[in-house]
């Protein structure tokens, strides 16, 4: 191995040693989906323990999609249910392609992650454990092309 290229790995691990310590994720996990598509009736659940309701947060929905998905667009179901049992039902919308079918979201070969921010400086009502259920909310009751979905939560600047 070359002086250079010890120089770049180091160089390389000290930089994601650094962002990764800077980060303000409260939360941040990714469920995997079944390789053969996402299923209708399937429910990805993310539990999100919020200790302080004082302050804003940014919310971000992640999916990592494959070459293969088959359309622009991806809608999702999201459900979110509060420490005292509160319920509310949303339903978004983005883009994971642009018009001419090249990916928006990062990605090496034909694999892409797509974040998209759901909730701006959003203020949880009290602190606890926040459960987010996401369906897909799309025609297919087997989806292909999805291979993760994911929450991010993280104190908004």
């Amino acid at each position: 191995m070359t002086k250079i290229l010890r120089k770049l790995i180091n160089l390389f691990i000290a930089v994601v040693l650094l962002t990764s310590c800077t980060s303000d994720a409260v939360f941040f996990s990714y469920q995997s989906i079944n390789g053969n598509g996402w299923n209708k009736d399937s429910v990805c659940t993310f539990d999100v323990q919020i200790e302080d309701a004082a302050i804003a947060y940014n919310v971000y929905v992640n999916t990592r999609n494959r070459g293969e998905y088959p359309y622009q667009n991806l809608w999702l179901f999201i459900r979110q249910t509060s420490p005292d049992s509160v319920v509310i039902n949303d339903t978004i919308e983005f883009y994971l392609a642009d018009e001419f079918g090249k990916w928006m979201g990062k990605g090496v070969g034909s694999a892409f992650n797509m974040p998209v921010l759901y909730k701006q400086n959003y203020k949880f009502k009290i602190k606890g454990v926040y459960r987010f259920e996401i369906q897909h909310g799309m025609r297919d009751s087997l989806l292909a092309g999805i291979n993760d979905v994911g929450i991010k939560v993280e104190k908004a600047k």
